[in-house]
């Protein structure tokens, strides 16, 4: 299983190795984890991927290998079932290879042993209650219950309560390996540049290695120089969910542009309007948020500022105190927007919506204004534009 599970991430173009393979079968093998889902989830996550920027596509395979758990996992959970039809599933899961290892090892008589321990732990089928892995109910793992803030595996939505779904991200963070659509977004970013030549000479300096070599009465006499390299600094904002889903490939294709181009470039994340507090990871948006002030305080007048959102949603939003559709703002969107337009020299917003429906909404009204009306497409001509503003 866990060799199919391997060929199900490097299908998904995870960069996993035999080294993550061995390791997590090591951890398997320590239980580490077993008998959650949960557990194997983070345990597998934590093993296999090695850099945060593959968390989504591990969620994609994860729900991907897993689709159909939730069909059989209700009724494991019953005493009445016999051990022998027990143990036929569990080998009809093995391949004959990791079936003869284990009855070496005496291994399955273990498994079944432990899976034994947990029927005693749980009394029949889980329907309803807070605890167990089941169906309905108010736990915060399986499937149709009223977790508010529970894990679905598997099954459709229906109280549209759970805040994680293995096949269906609430916020999915942007990858920066995306093969770019068009090269041309790359070539609109570099109108934003500023080259200096710093580090270690390790760069092959032809017109230094000629005036040397004629200095030297023709004996070759090889420079080298330090690398050039764009030292302008980015900080890009990126509005996340709801009405920018559908513009996610279109803001993938900026980020992995603007990684690529940009040496000194931090990315956070933010929801509508910027508030009090940003975040790196949706994933954990609630727990490891950033707070506006230290942005504030860490990053220099001198970074550039790109924020990327469609600038639609309520007034309110901007304007008022708890105004946010996902907190309670004890200060004004507005009032966050002027600080940092106080601090930073220079600012832009792209708006991935044609230009044509900006007039439509009074946020996006609000917004221009707020950032003296240095809104433009995210379009390549836009960029061009935009980039164009930063530079001067």
């Amino acid at each position: 299983m866990l060799v199919r599970f391997f060929e199900t991430l490097r299908e998904f173009r995870i960069p996993v190795t035999l080294r993550e393979l061995l390791d997590l079968q090591g951890a398997l093998s320590k239980h580490l984890a077993f008998g959650s889902i949960d557990d194997f989830y983070l345990l597998a996550r934590a093993v296999m991927v090695k850099d945060e920027k593959y968390y989504d596509r591990f969620d994609q395979a994860f729900g991907h290998f897993f689709e159909g758990l939730e069909k059989v996992a209700p009724d494991w959970f019953s005493k009445a079932i016999p051990e022998e039809w027990l143990r036929k599933e569990i080998e009809k899961n093995l391949s004959p290879e990791e079936l003869a290892a284990l009855e070496k090892r005496g291994s399955l008589e273990e498994l079944m042993e432990e899976f034994r321990k947990r029927l005693e732990e749980q009394q029949g089928r889980h329907q309803g209650g807070n605890k167990w892995i089941g169906t309905g109910g108010t736990s915060p793992f399986g499937a149709y219950g009223a977790h508010p803030e529970g894990i679905r595996v598997g099954g459709e939505s229906r109280n549209k309560s759970a805040v994680k779904v293995w096949q269906k991200r609430e916020f999915r963070n942007l990858d920066d390996s995306e093969q770019l659509g068009s090269r041309n977004m790359q070539l609109a970013l570099r109108r934003l540049r500023k080259f200096t030549r710093t580090g270690r000479e390790d760069e092959f300096d032809l017109d230094g290695t000629i005036d040397s070599t004629a200095k030297n009465a023709g004996l070759l006499d090889i420079r080298m120089r330090p690398e050039e390299s764009n030292q302008i600094k980015v900080l890009i904002f990126f509005d996340v969910g709801g009405s920018m889903d559908p513009y996610a490939a279109l803001c993938e294709e900026l980020f992995s542009a603007a990684r690529h181009e940009f040496k000194h470039m931090e990315y956070y994340y933010f929801h509508n309007f910027i508030y009090e507090n940003v975040w790196k990871d949706n994933r954990r948006r609630w727990d490891e948020r950033t707070s506006t002030w230290d942005i504030l305080n860490k990053y220099s007048s001198d970074y550039r500022v790109i924020f990327v959102g469609d600038a639609a949603m309520s007034p309110y939003e901007i304007n008022s105190v708890g105004g946010s559709v996902e907190h309670y703002n004890e200060e004004p969107g507005a009032v966050w927007m002027q600080r940092l337009t106080d601090h930073f020299k220079k600012i832009v917003w792209l708006n991935p919506e044609p230009k044509k429906y900006w007039e439509g909404t009074i946020s996006n009204k609000w917004t221009r204004q707020l950032i003296e009306n240095q809104m433009y497409p995210l379009t390549i001509e836009g960029i061009e534009e935009a980039m164009r503003h930063l530079s001067r």
